[in-house]
């Protein structure tokens, strides 16, 4: 067995020959290679072209390390002529069209950084952390190029921060794929109006059934006036945690009005009465049904709260709507600020609340793709740019499995 062809044994050359090898330095390995059998073809169309040059000065390409050496494929280029693409640069088999690194390298790349930070990986890679980030931008951004947003019909809008005063990036969310499909910088209604005005088209649009958001005014607005056939929910979630707060608003009423041996009473009272009827224990219950006497206003907000629990149950909605009617009349009697004021925004999205019940639609997956995300962004300790962080959620979240996107062949662990 020749030399070359241990080297391309021992490297596991796919679809190239290798002609010539060498070291050059401390820690570089040159394997001079040519493409073998689908070599000479447009990188447009594909045929093959007629040669008409050999380019005179090689071009190199960065592949994986091997044993500590830094392992570069050398080839001389050559010109053809395509019968409909005319003089053009042969296409590389193995990498992709202007780039500098291996389809292999870019793979190991992809599936590094999803697993560990940057720093790491461009350790493992040996080359400076700048280097892999220009390199990775490069490669999710060509990967992604033409792609195009397919089979919409549920989506969730939501927000998340990504650095230091106050910067907001926006996410839409494909809740039936559990994927986020589109990232926008800025959370206000110029910003959701960019996705269903440059992303979507008027048929896509047409196409969503159900979405989903909290009660922000520009998300709510812009599905209404963008999505015709949507039946907007709104977020379970916040639904709670703004009954919740209207509970403890109630808690630090009369915290502020008691004297010290009340306080004695209501003391550990706030995430009790945060807890849901289900995870309470006898004695949690029974502390709560003691305010009856000790501080009856409470008592009767964290009732009302109880009570409330109830409406995610029904499967009806003439049902629903009935325990809500009674419900929020119930609140307004009960002569309590803070609950008669989460009535009104109640009633102010009155059919985005009752819509729950014939969905079952939640943010829930949302909020757990947000969790992921957030991973990300603390493992990396922040990003500068809302483009890299775009890269990184692409990459882990996405709606395309970009390592999946590379030749078969190429791939690599």
């Amino acid at each position: 067995m020749t030399g070359n062809r241990v080297v391309a044994k021992l490297l596991r050359f796919k679809g190239l020959r290798v002609v010539g090898f060498g070291f050059e330095g401390r820690s570089n390995f040159v394997v001079t290679v040519t493409p073998h059998k689908n070599g000479c073809r447009c990188p447009e169309c594909g045929r093959r072209g007629t040669i008409v040059r050999v380019m005179p000065e090689p071009r190199r390409w960065r592949d994986i390390p091997v044993c500590g050496w830094t392992v570069w494929l050398q080839h001389c280029p050559r010109e053809i002529w395509c019968p409909t693409h005319g003089r053009v640069v042969e296409a590389i088999p193995w990498a992709g069209r202007f780039a500098r690194v291996t389809y292999r390298f870019e793979y190991v790349m992809l599936k590094y950084c999803q697993i560990m930070t940057q720093k790491a990986a461009a350790q493992l890679l040996r080359i400076p952390r700048s280097t892999l980030s220009d390199v990775l931008h490069r490669t999710i951004t060509r990967i992604r190029d033409g792609h195009r947003i397919r089979g919409l019909k549920t989506i969730g809008i939501d927000e998340i921060s990504y650095a230091k005063g106050h910067k907001y990036a926006t996410l839409v969310y494909d809740l039936d794929r559990s994927c986020v499909v589109w990232v926008g910088r800025g959370k206000k209604r110029e910003t959701i109006d960019v996705f269903f005005h440059e992303v979507l088209s008027d048929y896509q649009k047409k196409q969503i059934r159900w979405a989903c958001c909290d009660m922000s005014d520009a998300f709510m607005g812009a599905i209404k006036a963008h999505c015709p056939n949507a039946t907007l929910v709104l977020d379970r979630f916040h639904i709670v945690k703004a009954l919740n707060t209207a509970v403890d608003g109630v808690r630090k009423e009369q915290w502020r009005l008691a004297g010290g041996d009340e306080r004695k009473a209501l003391k550990g009272l706030r995430w009790l009465l945060y807890r849901h009827s289900s995870t309470r224990s006898k004695d949690d219950t029974q502390t709560l049904r003691a305010l009856e006497k000790a501080n009856n206003r409470i008592y009767r907000a964290w009732r009302l709260k109880d009570e409330f629990e109830q409406f995610w149950e029904y499967k009806a909605p003439w049902a629903a709507e009935r325990f809500l009617k009674s419900w929020t009349t119930s609140a307004l009697r009960s002569r309590l600020e803070p609950l008669r004021k989460f009535v009104t925004t109640l009633r102010q999205h009155y059919f985005g609340v009752l819509a729950f019940v014939n969905s079952r639609l939640t943010n829930a997956i949302a909020e757990g793709l947000n969790r992921i995300v957030k991973i990300v962004k603390n493992r990396a300790s922040g990003f500068r740019t809302l483009d890299a962080f775009t890269d990184m959620i692409f990459l882990t979240v996405g709606d395309v499995d970009i390592p999946a996107q590379i030749p078969t062949r190429f791939r690599t662990v």
